[in-house]
């Protein structure tokens, strides 16, 4: 067991997002955003013995990225799977650093995507059970949740549409974001069909881009440029690759790995002041709502009403614009975290959330396969 707060990220930044420079790769946009986290964290690049990274466009992405560095003698982890790699990287940067294996830790992600295509930049395994009906996957699976959701509770396309709406209103007070126009739930209803329930608004942005995020042990982090921002919690749970082995639908890992980290942290829904989760589609954020026990199983849909995760409500949700309008180069995972850290350091301007000292970040890999929790804590909650 790790212990609560030995480690902080002292750094975080976006490498350059949206639609990146011709001929960038993927390791560019990685050592792009470890510059600028480092810088934000008042380190340099000899300072780094820990690299932690993943992408699809890369098989041996960690190997890649200790050439490009320079950094023969680094502790190496690039654990994928999927969009909530970096959320497992946080837990596992944690271990490495409590156990001596590193001292100075970054996690990178970076996706040319938007630039090079969807397929090109993740192409898909032959599944024997999936691929002979030619599924439209990613979004396929996740209609398929969807509806299920929609079946067993009640829940409307209306509903899952102001998910979609919250998340703009946020995006249109990020001067980052990739999409500002303005959205309503008739506009989401009234976009172009992609799969059933699904319109194309309920479904992530396709851009370029990337990040890192830089941790080391709490005593160094004290005196550190930034404000520490305190790991105080992790979980995670995998429940199946493929969505025909899906358990149950409507219920994601996420009630495991939030019930881990909640434990770890000490803390619970009620306790938690901003929540970083990742919306790849609207169902996303309906599911884990329900279960991170921020609203009952089934009551999602209605719990998102009438503005409540959006500027102005009562639960601040995905404050950057999400996946649905910030960015969403591939894997998403990275981005919540960097969001969650600004968020706990103050300095979100227009959407910062005022007296934030706790956040929740859940990232999602897969087809609601990989799920795991971290909960970020300001000074306040040690």
């Amino acid at each position: 067991m790790v212990k609560r707060a030995s480690v902080a990220i002292v750094g975080a930044a976006e490498s350059d997002i949206g639609a990146v420079a011709a001929l960038m790769s993927p390791l560019d946009l990685m050592a792009q955003g470890i510059g600028r986290a480092l810088d934000d964290a008042g380190l340099k690049l000899k300072d780094v013995d820990g690299i932690f990274c993943a992408t699809t466009q890369a098989r041996t992405s960690a190997m890649s990225l200790v050439e490009y560095l320079g950094l023969p003698d680094a502790y190496t982890d690039s654990t994928i799977v999927g969009g909530s790699s970096f959320e497992i990287h946080v837990a596992h940067a944690h271990a490495a650093l409590e156990a001596g294996l590193c001292t100075v830790a970054v996690i990178a992600y970076g996706s040319t995507q938007r630039t090079v295509g969807r397929r090109a930049a993740s192409a898909r395994e032959f599944n024997p059970y999936e691929t002979p009906f030619r599924p439209f996957l990613p979004a396929t699976a996740y209609a398929m949740a969807a509806s299920r959701h929609m079946h067993e509770y009640g829940t409307t396309r209306e509903q899952m549409a102001e998910v979609a709406v919250a998340a703009r209103q946020w995006a249109q007070l990020n001067p980052l974001a990739w999409e500002k126009k303005p959205l309503s739930v008739a506009d989401v209803l009234a976009a172009r069909p992609i799969s059933f329930p699904f319109t194309v608004r309920d479904i992530c942005l396709v851009t370029d881009g990337g990040g890192a995020i830089v941790m080391t042990l709490s005593d160094r982090a004290r005196s550190m440029r930034q404000r520490p921002v305190y790991v105080l919690g992790s979980g995670q749970s995998i429940t199946h690759a493929s969505i025909t082995s899906m358990p149950v639908l409507t219920h994601t890992g996420a009630i495991a790995s939030g019930a881990q980290a909640y434990k770890a942290a000490g803390l619970a829904a009620k306790d938690i002041d901003v929540l970083a989760l990742y919306d790849a589609f609207t169902i996303n954020t309906i599911l884990f709502l329900e279960d991170l026990g921020f609203c009952p199983k089934g009551e999602g849909g209605r719990f998102v009403e009438g503005g409540r995760i959006g500027p102005g409500g009562t639960l601040p949700v995905n404050t950057n614009g999400g996946g649905l309008s910030y960015c969403h180069p591939g894997m998403y995972g990275l981005f919540i975290l960097i969001e969650a850290v600004r968020q706990l350091r103050g300095e979100c301007g227009e959407r910062q959330v005022a007296g934030a000292n706790t956040a929740i970040v859940h990232g999602n890999g897969g087809v609601l396969s990989a799920q795991a929790t971290n909960i970020l804590g300001s000074a306040a909650t040690v």
